[in-house]
């Protein structure tokens, strides 16, 4: 069972990983958004007209890496029987995983992210302020539709929840001898999302301020691309180890 379950959560995650990617269509197709400039985000606003689009592919990605999660989660906590069985990766025999805190958390987080990116698809902004002054001012004076500021707050969980897993998962990695691809990979993954998140914190704060954009639609596609490359990695390494 332990084995099945492992296999379960590797394809989630992976799958999850490819749609929460789903924004590099705007390469191919015109959204009419600067990508350097925009919030990956408005791609998915109600007013835009690729917008339902978006929003599926953030719902699966979401609910995908939440499937993950839980999975991974489960065989991290489920019974071991009197003797592992043949091919039954480590972190998912219980007695030792229910001493590794950094998995417990890690997975935690990870579900987290899943359901708050989940959330955040069905609360998309009315309009795009980066682009259109009117949606700027209307958003600075609050007359725009409590779906902003809810999905400010579901997108701020997932990617603290994205980070907190991002760091649990690497370290539980690297501190109980477990997928190396990302015992070897994560710190580095890690250290991009940090310098990716305080780019797209300070460009936000600038746009805030009236003191332009600072590249924030880039800044912000580094930081969800490199959380996407990093579930990749999670999801060959228990794929990986599995075998």
């Amino acid at each position: 069972m332990p084995g099945k379950v492992t296999r379960a959560s590797a394809v989630l995650l992976f799958l999850g990983a490819l749609a929460y990617t789903a924004w590099v269509l705007e390469v191919v197709v015109r959204t009419g958004l600067d990508p350097v400039r925009t919030y990956v985000s408005e791609l998915a606003a109600a007013d835009q007209p690729l917008g339902g689009l978006f929003r599926a592919t953030d719902l699966v990605a979401g609910l995908l890496v939440l499937a993950g999660a839980v999975t991974g989660l489960l065989a991290t906590r489920a019974p071991a029987g009197p003797a592992p069985e043949p091919g039954v990766p480590s972190w998912a025999r219980t007695g030792p995983a229910a001493r590794r805190p950094w998995l417990l958390a890690g997975w935690s987080a990870l579900a987290l992210f899943g359901a708050a990116t989940a959330l955040d698809s069905r609360l998309p902004l009315s309009c795009a302020p980066t682009v259109d002054p009117e949606c700027a001012a209307r958003e600075t004076a609050g007359l725009v539709p409590a779906t902003h500021t809810a999905h400010a707050v579901s997108s701020g969980l997932a990617m603290t929840g994205a980070l907190v897993a991002m760091v649990a998962l690497t370290v539980a990695a690297r501190r109980y001898g477990l997928w190396r691809p990302l015992a070897r990979t994560g710190p580095a993954l890690v250290a991009l999302e940090l310098a990716a998140t305080a780019w797209t914190l300070a460009a936000v704060a600038a746009f805030e301020a009236g003191r332009g954009l600072w590249s924030l639609g880039a800044g912000q596609r580094l930081q969800v691309l490199l959380v996407a490359v990093w579930t990749g990695v999670l999801a060959v390494s228990v794929a990986r180890e599995r075998r």
